[in-house]
């Protein structure tokens, strides 16, 4: 455990020490707000389900939101129970406000992760254009130091495992497969 949480703290460490600037700065804390409790992802899901062409994606994808913040933030957080970069660390100046909770796994990466599994797995330029944003706000949650490697490594893989379930079942179940083409 103690390399691990070396690797974490030398990780963070070092994004604080050679890349702030103003503007990730600025473009981390706008992703922070923008992405805050999965929001953005259960409107696009809903929106998603005004439309027939995309109706059974926003289904799929809210089956899978929910199955991440189940596991994740009721699950694993209360297991694991890890405290967050900045309470080890207090020379750190947070640009966000001290989130509460404790650090593992990073729900805000497996809400990302689980979204853009399912864009990529329905289409893959929605795909890939989510998996930039993902990629985008898991580097966030580093360069705000509220969250460790592991713990962003950790929802990411959460949120796809998750997606990749529901997807599996919505196949069983026989959800037709015709949105987002």
């Amino acid at each position: 455990m103690e390399a691990i949480y070396n690797f974490d703290c030398n990780i963070l460490n070092a994004i604080q020490q050679s890349m702030r600037c103003e503007f990730l700065d600025s473009f981390t804390l706008a992703l922070s707000c923008v992405t805050a409790s999965g929001i953005i992802w259960v409107v696009l899901g809903v929106t998603m389900l005004l439309f027939r062409k995309t109706r059974t994606s926003g289904i799929i994808m809210l089956i899978s939101l929910t199955v991440v913040f189940l596991a994740g933030d009721v699950l694993l957080k209360h297991l694991i129970n890890r405290s967050r970069p900045f309470t080890v660390n207090t020379d750190v100046i947070l640009l966000i406000k001290s989130p509460s909770g404790s650090s593992f796994p990073s729900t805000h990466s497996g809400f990302a992760a689980a979204v853009t599994t399912v864009l990529f797995a329905r289409n893959r330029v929605f795909g890939f254009i989510a998996a930039v944003m993902t990629f985008c706000i898991a580097f966030s949650r580093l360069y705000l130091y509220v969250h460790y490697p592991t713990d962003v490594f950790a929802g990411l893989m959460l949120g796809v495992l998750c997606a990749l379930m529901v997807l599996r079942f919505s196949k069983q179940i026989g959800l037709r497969r015709k949105a987002l083409r």
